[in-house]
């Protein structure tokens, strides 16, 4: 994941001055040394770190931070405040047009995630601005470019305009843009060519294309693994078009991020848009101070209930509570509440979401595997026995065949037999007591980690949930 080094090396920073009552210039002179080796590492600007660096020490040696209260915790908050203010500070929503559809123009070189993230943010401004988007496939050059936005656009049911290869993309765009004030299309976003690197010849196409449709967004997509060469990248462009924000790609992958830290600053354009996995849904809106929060590995529960929101009906979240909450909660119950969590993307990444879990050693070897185990072992259970386990706790024989059936262990179906009882008992305890009870014992019966991680099976690797 993005940042994961990052994030470790800066908490070991600050392990050096949390919990001190005082804090010496050593001190500070120490933690700053991990803080400038942490943002190298993770390829930010060499000219970005040392103005970032020598900030935050001017203001950590401050003489309200040295004698104050807790000076380690108030130095963790000036971390925070300025890497938010190195990203942009606040998230830079896409301009729509006043009058006439929003022409958005898509660049970057080849093999950033361009065509894929064209997709992607069509698909982001229909579901949360109720657009009508329309894609224009005007890479002509890369083989299959074409192809592939075609298949993206099936994918996400967004309509694909194409000419083939044998067009100029000039007037592939002309056709395109005149297609959309035909059938009303509000969003129209361009698809252009890339190259392995900045060259006359692209340029001088974007630039026509520029004229041509008189873009109200100038998106630029960069790859958050290039590092620093992300920066060159964006200036080359900037000075060409006039960019007016960036996706960042990748962010999900084995990369430093450094991209990420160093655009907003040394080049002014701000980071609009964040590609977060392979999956077509998963863009979000970049914000600075989530990402901020994320880095110092203080969580980002925002993102993670706008995640929930957007794929948990409300209505079937309180079904499931209120049937959990009445004590009858079986493996029908169990399955439907493993299909939610599933639609908010892979475990692991989602428990990086809550504060303090980037701590955990091995988060990223939770694996989404173990849950199709117990779909597997579930789904080996007559009708009946879901719906009443009690008939699985008193038949030894039954367990037997489940296993069986399942290709897992008894030992791991014993295990999600007594994972499924030991939360009804719980339940059971929460019956007829309000929600600000609840609260007030810091419960929260939906997040319970009794059975997470407890664990391997003995039989062909075992499961943990």
């Amino acid at each position: 994941m993005a940042f994961e080094n990052l994030t470790s090396r800066m908490q070991m920073a600050f392990r050096r001055i949390t919990g001190k009552a005082k804090l010496t210039e050593n001190d500070i002179e120490e933690m700053m040394k991990e803080v400038r080796l942490s943002l190298l590492e993770a390829d930010v600007n060499y000219k970005v770190v040392k103005e970032f660096t020598s900030e935050i020490k001017e203001l950590a040696m401050g003489e309200k931070i040295m004698k104050g209260l807790d000076p380690g915790q108030q130095v963790v908050k000036i971390v925070n405040d300025e890497l938010v203010k190195l990203m942009g500070t606040e998230a830079v929503l896409v301009k729509f047009s006043d009058s006439g559809p929003t022409v958005i123009m898509m660049v970057g070189l080849q093999g950033a995630g361009k065509t894929t993230s064209a997709g992607k943010l069509g698909n982001y401004l229909r579901k949360n601005h109720s657009k009508k988007p329309l894609l224009i496939a005007a890479d002509i050059y890369r083989p299959a470019a074409i192809d592939q936005l075609i298949t993206v656009g099936n994918q996400l049911e967004i309509p694909v305009f194409s000419m083939g290869t044998d067009v100029n993309p000039r007037e592939i765009v002309k056709a395109g843009l005149k297609k959309a004030a035909l059938e009303n299309f509000d969003l129209v976003i361009i698809d252009t060519a890339g190259r392995l690197h900045v060259n006359e010849t692209l340029m001088d196409e974007l630039i026509d294309i520029k004229k041509l449709s008189k873009p109200n967004e100038i998106l630029l997509t960069v790859d958050a693994m290039t590092g620093q060469d992300a920066v060159n990248v964006s200036v080359a462009f900037n000075e060409a078009l006039g960019i007016t924000g960036c996706i960042l790609t990748k962010l999900d992958g084995d990369t430093r991020g450094g991209a990420a830290l160093s655009i907003r600053k040394m080049t002014g354009i701000p980071i609009k848009f964040a590609g977060t996995g392979e999956k077509l849904t998963e863009i979000e809106l970049f914000h600075p101070e989530r990402m901020a929060s994320r880095i110092l590995g203080m969580g980002d529960v925002l993102t993670l209930i706008e995640k929930a929101q957007e794929e948990i009906d409300e209505d079937e979240a309180m079904s499931m509570m209120e049937k959990m909450m009445s004590g009858h909660f079986n493996f029908n119950d169990l399955l439907k509440q493993m299909k939610m969590i599933k639609r908010m993307g892979a475990f692991s990444g989602i428990l990086k979401f809550l504060p303090g879990m980037s701590q955990l050693q091995n988060i990223d070897k939770v694996d989404d595997k173990q849950l199709v185990y117990v779909e597997a072992i579930i789904h080996s259970m007559t009708p009946e026995e879901r719906k009443n386990p009690d008939l699985l706790q008193r038949s030894s024989s039954r367990r037997n065949r489940i296993a069986s059936g399942s290709g897992r262990s008894t030992t791991e179906v014993n295990r999600l037999i007594g994972m499924l009882e030991k939360q009804r008992e719980m339940m059971k305890r929460f019956q007829g007591m309000n929600p600000s009870s609840l609260e007030k014992m810091g419960q929260n019966p939906m997040s319970q980690p009794s059975a997470i991680n407890k664990g391997k099976g003995k039989g062909k690797g075992g499961f943990r949930i």
